[in-house]
């Protein structure tokens, strides 16, 4: 018989770190909303450019967020075996990985962002547009990627209020130096991707500095040390595929509805940006579950593992339900929030409807992740999301050849987000993902 008394531990627990990561989340769509709407002033045809951009950026940090998740099960495990310098020399040499990564990807993409957008096959002005803006944003690649390392150490610290102050900080910075740099001076694309690179070299100096700090006090030897980066890049090698499937997922889409023509795309910039927003929240109590997952089996603990998988998935859910019925509720005016386009209005709100009835299903799929990320099992995750994505290509070629419109598409993604949670949910109704110890 279930503990009342352990049940609400747990939620206070859930919440205390669900809450600020929550907030933390939220502030990164939110920027990307700001964004979208300052860009949606300047026409269609730049704002199907950021949809283009905006793609190649997702995939970029899709990829690498194996930094912030594999560095919170990395560190939460250790702490929860008592190795609290062990636990902050793992993520040291994170960061310092993150830096290396988004430098290379920073070389490629500054002299290639016109080729890499042209494989999309969108129309000849938002590929330039998008490529005007993708060469500039290219340069905060690595502190962008260094910032998602440090937040995976602090979480796997249990702590999720630092990287709130942080990321609202340099969010509000980022607004106003957009505002200046679009609307106040005429830069145009190239303004708002430098008002990023500038907010994100910020906050990658302060959660740094925070980490570096924490590592100091526990004697940890800073420096570049070649082997702990690359056991790091060992451990997130399973995550990078994992991501590479969702972020194949996201791909398939975005070509697909650059497929459908201008207004489509510039539409599909407008929903993908909400369903961010509700996928990052959604997706706080999935960071919860990492931390706390990770700290648990770290303590031998699996009954209190088990515990956890159920509070979160029960707080996913009822979180989804409610932000289902506000989009129901405010369709008509987000669809027609980001751009002048009557076209563009009209199929976003289409499309919006369909989310609607995801953010329940995803829900489901983002909290059994987080906690099969804080267990450890990521080839596991690799291999599930080779399956799912699989399952979802034919439904999105479907659309692209049948030229059926934004809505259906993102009823076809909603099949690769059942798929993935019916995969999941069987895998933590064993016992195969409960690996205990450090």
């Amino acid at each position: 018989m279930a503990d009342p008394e352990r049940g609400r531990a747990l939620d206070r627990e859930i919440l205390t770190l669900a809450v600020p990561a929550f907030a933390t989340l939220i502030a990164e769509p939110l920027l990307v909303l700001a964004d979208t709407w300052i860009i949606g002033r300047l026409g269609t045809p730049h704002l199907g450019g950021l949809t283009l951009a905006s793609s190649v950026l997702t995939l970029v940090v899709g990829l690498s967020v194996f930094l912030a998740y594999g560095t919170t099960a990395t560190v939460s495990r250790r702490l929860g075996a008592g190795d609290r310098p062990g636990a902050l020399s793992g993520g040291v040499d994170g960061m310092v990985l993150g830096a290396l990564i988004g430098l290379a990807v920073a070389v490629l993409l500054v002299p290639g962002a016109p080729w890499v957008l042209g494989l999309y096959g969108a129309a000849p002005e938002p590929t330039a547009l998008g490529a005007s803006y993708l060469r500039v944003v290219a340069f905060g690649l690595p502190a962008q990627l260094v910032m998602l390392a440090a937040t995976g150490v602090l979480r796997g610290l249990q702590d999720t209020r630092t990287p709130l102050r942080v990321v609202v900080t340099i969010n509000l910075l980022n607004i106003a130096l957009n505002v200046a740099l679009v609307l106040g001076l005429g830069l145009g694309m190239p303004g708002a991707a430098l008002g990023t690179v500038v907010s994100q070299w910020v906050g990658a100096s302060i959660m740094g500095w925070v980490v570096l700090r924490a590592a100091q006090r526990e004697g940890v030897r800073l420096g570049f040390a070649p082997g702990g980066v690359l056991a790091a890049a060992r451990l997130g090698g399973w995550l990078v595929v994992r991501n590479g499937t969702l972020q194949a997922a996201l791909l398939l889409t975005t070509f697909t509805a650059a497929s459908l023509g201008t207004a489509s795309l510039a539409a599909h910039q407008v929903v993908a940006t909400v369903w961010s927003t509700v996928a990052f929240a959604l997706d706080a109590f999935a960071i919860a579950a990492q931390a706390m997952v990770g700290l648990r089996l770290g303590a031998g603990d699996e009954e209190g593992a088990r515990g956890v998988l159920g509070r979160v998935i029960a707080w996913g859910v009822g979180l989804g339900v409610v932000v289902g019925l506000v989009i129901v509720a405010l369709r008509g005016p987000i669809a027609g929030a980001f751009s002048p386009d009557p076209a563009v209005h009209a199929v976003a709100a289409g499309a919006l409807l369909v989310l609607a009835a995801l953010a329940p299903v995803g829900a489901v799929a983002f909290q059994l992740d987080g906690v099969l990320i804080g267990a450890g099992d990521a080839r596991f995750l690799a291999l599930a999301g080779l399956v799912t994505t699989a399952v979802y290509a034919p439904f999105a070629l479907a659309v692209w050849a049948t030229g059926a419109g934004l809505a259906w598409l993102w009823a076809a993604y909603g099949v690769w987000l059942l798929a993935r949670g019916a995969v999941l949910g069987l895998r933590t109704r064993s016992s195969a993902w409960l690996r205990l110890g450090a």
